[in-house]
């Protein structure tokens, strides 16, 4: 197999305002909690402790991404004015659902058709999957190297269908890939063969990739 590859990391970002009040974040702009701050330093320092090193980082531009992104750049040494923030890798847009209690919002406005936006005047599942592929098909447009993507469960999971073939449909009948705060999955791309490779999902803040 050819040697040339791209490394793909995919990480959540830590704990946010949002995620401890539990509510629908969507695209709103919730900081990391302390806790939060917390998952991203440890996770870096694992990986620096590791020799983990990264061609270059991007990053959603929300405060709960960029900020974790900007953590895990300054205890690996990457230099911070070189973080790309790109808005093509933020949270799908939940429209009036943003910032609503989950406990309080009905499933059906939650998991509506594929083509019927979230929260009224939300993002689609179909407007989610389109943005996520290509989200994808820019990183692949960057030549073979080692990457971090800092951003969001919701997207990240798109982007992880995109990868394995999955096709867009409702949330109820689509697999969903638990990413809990500062977790990540780990992908190798190999160009020459068209052939991806799972590194390793992984929901601890400890060590390198691929995890065991």
């Amino acid at each position: 197999m050819c040697s040339e590859k791209y490394t793909f990391v995919f990480l959540r970002h830590g704990e946010s305002e949002g995620n401890a009040r539990r509510v629908h974040q969507g695209q709103a702009d919730f900081p990391l909690t302390t806790t939060g701050r917390a998952q991203a330093q440890r996770l870096a320092s694992a990986w620096a402790a590791s020799g983990v090193s990264f061609d270059h980082i991007f990053s959603s531009p929300l405060l709960r991404a960029a900020e974790t992104a900007r953590i895990v750049a300054e205890a690996l040494g990457f230099p911070r004015e070189r973080i790309t923030y790109d808005p093509i890798w933020q949270e799908r847009d939940k429209g009036q659902l943003t910032g609503l209690p989950f406990a309080s919002t009905p499933p059906a406005q939650t998991s509506p058709s594929l083509y019927q936006p979230v929260g009224e005047n939300g993002e689609s599942l179909w407007e989610v999957h389109q943005r996520a592929t290509e989200a994808l098909r820019r990183l692949l447009s960057h030549p073979p190297g080692q990457y971090l993507i800092v951003s969001h469960g919701g997207i990240l999971n798109f982007v992880i269908h995109a990868i394995l073939g999955i096709p867009p449909q409702p949330h109820q009948h689509t697999p969903s890939f638990r990413l809990p705060n500062a977790a990540y999955i780990a992908f190798a791309y190999f160009p020459a063969v068209h052939r991806w490779h799972v590194l390793g999902l992984c929901h601890r803040e400890a060590g390198g990739f691929p995890c065991v």
